[in-house]
């Protein structure tokens, strides 16, 4: 059994979701972060699903998302990088409120996401030392090269001019992982990967796996792909998920 509400934090509204009788008790916490145009309620199966194996799960709208959506499919579709940016800058607070409230045990703290959320869970990562545990699900932590072909950042809807391209990306470049590679390798990372994904490319988490590799830095990591899956969360990565949470934290 499990208990699941909607909370607001700092204008942010969240899912949260514990073992039921637990909630207001310390517990192992992991922030969790959706997809691209979808929602906190769309994964909140997640939220389920740790909070089954003993977690409690806070699980945010991202900025243009959610409660947070004013309706613009224009405006958010040319800000996808801006978002995920804001994701990462937004976390330590939430992080902040449960640990000021006594609800996170300790240090035991994941994160984790999928698609963009993926891509946040591994700008987290590397950003915030604080972070014990973290899964990454069909993200990337290569921005600035992928933000080319991905969602590239727009004007109103249309294609921007090389000089202002380079100035919306530059700001992504302190947050992603081709310089910083050590910072995501001393603690247990989890990537998953559908291999037929055909919006973030599989490519994207062999590269990840291959550099970490090459550096001999692979000992946290652990890497799944499935065959024939593509941009979609299978009960396989679901069930891994948790159970990799709760092997690490």
């Amino acid at each position: 059994m499990i208990e699941m509400s909607l909370e607001n934090i700092n204008g942010i509204e969240v899912i949260h979701a514990a073992p039921a009788g637990k909630r207001q008790q310390p517990l192992p916490t992991i922030f969790f972060y959706h997809g691209y145009t979808s929602s906190k309620e769309v994964y909140a199966y997640f939220a389920y699903a740790f909070a089954q194996a003993g977690f409690r799960t806070i699980a945010p709208d991202a900025a243009m998302h959610g409660a947070r959506f004013n309706g613009d499919d224009t405006q958010r579709l040319s800000h996808f990088w801006e978002i995920l940016k804001s994701n990462i800058d937004e976390l330590p607070a939430i992080k902040q409120h449960y640990q000021q409230a006594g609800l996170i045990d300790g240090e035991r703290i994941g994160v984790a996401g999928a698609s963009m959320g993926g891509m946040t869970t591994l700008g987290a990562l590397a950003r915030y030392p604080w972070v014990s545990v973290a899964a990454d699900f069909m993200g990337s932590g290569y921005f600035t090269s992928l933000a080319r072909q991905l969602f590239p950042p727009l004007e109103a809807g249309r294609q921007i001019s090389p000089a202002e391209l380079e100035r919306r990306l530059s700001p992504l470049a302190d947050y992603e992982l081709s310089h910083q590679l050590a910072k995501v390798a001393n603690r247990p990372l989890l990537v998953w990967h559908g291999e037929a994904d055909d919006v973030v490319p599989a490519a994207e988490s062999v590269r990840l796996v291959q550099e970490l590799k090459a550096q001999e830095l692979d000992g946290n990591l652990t890497y799944v792909t499935e065959p024939g899956i593509g941009h979609k969360i299978t009960p396989t990565a679901l069930a891994l998920g948790a159970r990799f949470f709760g092997e690490h934290l």
